[in-house]
């Protein structure tokens, strides 16, 4: 009886585990998506025509992983905007498990900081889950192929969130150097770093 119980414990923690996976990898095709920015429009990659790709940012407003970030997440933008691949920052978190994420205070946020990018908010937790996004900040560098957009990188930003000053690695934007030169990022995944998504379950 103990084995069976066991067995059974095993299958739903397999189970967990591979549905958490879940998500796009690298070279995948990435499907659009609809969500509402901070001043009242609503947001998709389509928008942007003449993109060469995108910086998606899992994002959110309390998470001290991306507060320590943002000033960074506004340096990638304004640096890789003008070469066709400009930030766009979702917030995944369920603003009823964690209220200090909710719409209001992204408004509030996104003025503090001047955010030159969109700060759209996922409210039905939709479009997280597809990419397979597990913390913010989650990072997903998406580039142009034809009409497509596929992903080339998945991860952090760099390998320090303690002190920009002290990075050595800029992975985020060693990908996307790579990805114009039309070369594979190396490394093209890494380990996000940050505060899981909120959600009610």
């Amino acid at each position: 009886m103990k084995m069976k119980k066991l067995g059974i414990l095993l299958s739903v923690m397999f189970f967990a585990v591979a549905t958490m996976a879940q998500g796009y990898e690298i070279g995948d095709k990435v499907k659009d998506f609809h969500l509402k920015n901070v001043d009242g429009s609503h947001v998709s990659m389509a928008d942007f025509p003449d993109a060469n790709g995108f910086i998606i940012i899992f994002s959110c407003n309390h998470c001290p992983y991306v507060v320590a970030y943002e000033d960074r997440m506004i340096e990638i933008h304004n640096e890789f905007a003008p070469h066709g691949f400009p930030v766009i920052a979702i917030n995944p978190n369920d603003t009823i498990a964690e209220p200090r994420d909710s719409f209001t205070n992204m408004k509030v946020r996104a003025k503090e900081k001047g955010f030159p990018f969109p700060y759209v908010i996922d409210a039905d937790q939709s479009v997280y889950p597809k990419f397979g996004a597990t913390r913010t900040p989650h990072i997903f560098l998406l580039k142009r192929d034809g009409a497509d957009l596929r992903v080339a990188y998945i991860g952090a930003i760099d390998d320090n969130f303690r002190d920009a000053s002290a990075v050595e690695e800029r992975f985020l934007a060693n990908a996307i150097h790579a990805v114009q030169r039309g070369e594979t990022p190396e490394p093209a995944v890494t380990r996000a770093i940050g505060c899981t998504i909120k959600t009610r379950n």
